[in-house]
């Protein structure tokens, strides 16, 4: 029996935070699994390039198939995608590494339909909240993965060579539960009319040229003006965010020099303080203030944070100071514009519009991740020098967004 719609948001928050600890408890052990190739900080922002990248076809596809069938079947497959990827990474092999990060990436584009899930539910006065509370949800994820990981290898004193294969079955324990969750949860959208074999075709020889992504953005934005300013802001906060996939090889390979342990519970502080800010923000203020203007100003803000790190040296010092810095500036950002995005989209074309984001960003993703990727080779401080540059240009966009300032 469908649970009632008040008891659907939390279920959803439940498998977002469920996934993202999957992905969190993961990513502290990754170098393990390139630790004897050549460059393998260059391998691992290879392996984050092609787990990005596969979105590019797979999160449209994903959100159309949501639009048509409904949300909840995604959701199941996303969870079943998951768990059969990490099964894969059992055995700590470098082949296993990139065959898992190709599977992830195949059904990691339900981002897409979670986003059109929270907006059926969401009246329009908690819209902003309700996306800023998944924000918050994400990351009290990367606190509580490399929570979990941490004290299980703590607690159960596991050697260094095994500790790999510890944490990649808890988070195989995980995607379990989160297929579970994912069956229980009722049907968010009522519209649905399916989607025909040809449809679904088109729709896959379409998303994987950027050109008729592009195409079929300029006509969302000419139906809903708007639309294309915020992707295109949204596509360079991506570019920004690549950060988050570089600070385990540069953590563990740069001059930090963390091991998995420090590295989680540099996460648990990271995640912890981004969860209670992005809360309260969303909670208290979001809906209150100027958008595109804050967006504007915590851009500007946060630019210098990100070429701080490359700067710090040695120093945990600086790295807890800067982190703190970051949680106050462009953690935040992210929420703010999938609210403007979720504004300019209607029942029938959520999942289209979301899935089209997505594939932006993916591709965003998978153009940061081989940009940092090829730097990190001539020196691991040069990517925090390009995230820096793409976070200005969120400001630049942000301030010049004549749609944005019409709608204030």
């Amino acid at each position: 029996m469908p649970l009632p719609s008040d008891r659907r948001l939390p279920l959803l928050y439940a498998i977002i935070l469920v996934d993202v600890i999957v992905g969190a408890a993961v990513g502290p052990v990754l170098p393990e699994f390139v630790r004897g190739l050549p460059q393998p900080q260059l391998w691992l922002s290879v392996g984050t390039g092609i787990f990005l990248g596969v979105q590019l076809f797979s999160a449209p596809l994903l959100g159309r198939l949501g639009d048509g069938y409904g949300r909840r079947p995604i959701f199941i497959l996303s969870a079943v995608g998951t768990l059969l990827a990490n099964i894969l990474l059992l055995p700590v092999q470098a082949g296993l590494y990139f065959a898992n990060r190709v599977s992830d990436g195949l059904t990691n584009g339900m981002y897409a339909t979670v986003r059109s899930a929270i907006t059926d539910i969401s009246p329009p006065e908690r819209l902003f909240r309700n996306l800023g509370i998944e924000g918050a949800i994400i990351s009290l994820g990367f606190v509580l993965g490399p929570m979990a990981a941490g004290l299980m290898l703590t607690f159960l004193a596991v050697p260094p060579g095994q500790q790999a294969t510890y944490v990649v079955r808890l988070a195989v324990t995980l995607a379990a539960l989160n297929v579970l969750l994912s069956v229980w949860l009722p049907e968010t959208h009522t519209g649905r009319g399916g989607v025909r074999g040809a449809e679904l075709r088109a729709e896959l020889s379409l998303a994987i040229n950027p050109l008729t992504l592009w195409a079929r953005l300029c006509e969302k934005n000419g139906q809903n003006p708007g639309v294309r300013r915020i992707v295109l802001t949204q596509v360079a906060l991506t570019l920004s965010t690549g950060y988050y996939f570089y600070f385990v090889p540069f953590a563990s390979l740069g001059p930090l020099h963390l091991d998995a342990r420090q590295i989680s519970y540099f996460f648990m502080y990271f995640g912890a303080l981004s969860v209670g800010l992005n809360y309260v923000f969303y909670t208290y203020f979001a809906d209150r203030i100027n958008q595109r203007r804050v967006i504007v100003w915590l851009a500007a803000l946060g630019a210098p944070v990100l070429a701080g790190y490359g700067l710090m040296g040695t120093s945990k010092l600086a790295l807890y100071v800067l982190v703190t810095l970051d949680c106050f500036t462009l953690s935040l950002i992210q929420g703010l514009l999938e609210g403007r995005l979720a504004r300019h989209t209607t029942e029938a074309d959520r999942g289209e519009i979301f899935g089209l984001n997505q594939a932006f960003q993916s591709l965003a993703s998978f153009g940061t991740a081989l940009v940092f990727g090829g730097l990190s080779v001539l020196d691991l401080r040069l990517p925090w020098a390009w995230f820096a540059l793409c976070l200005g240009a969120v400001a630049v966009l942000a301030a010049t967004d004549s749609e944005g300032r019409k709608r204030r």
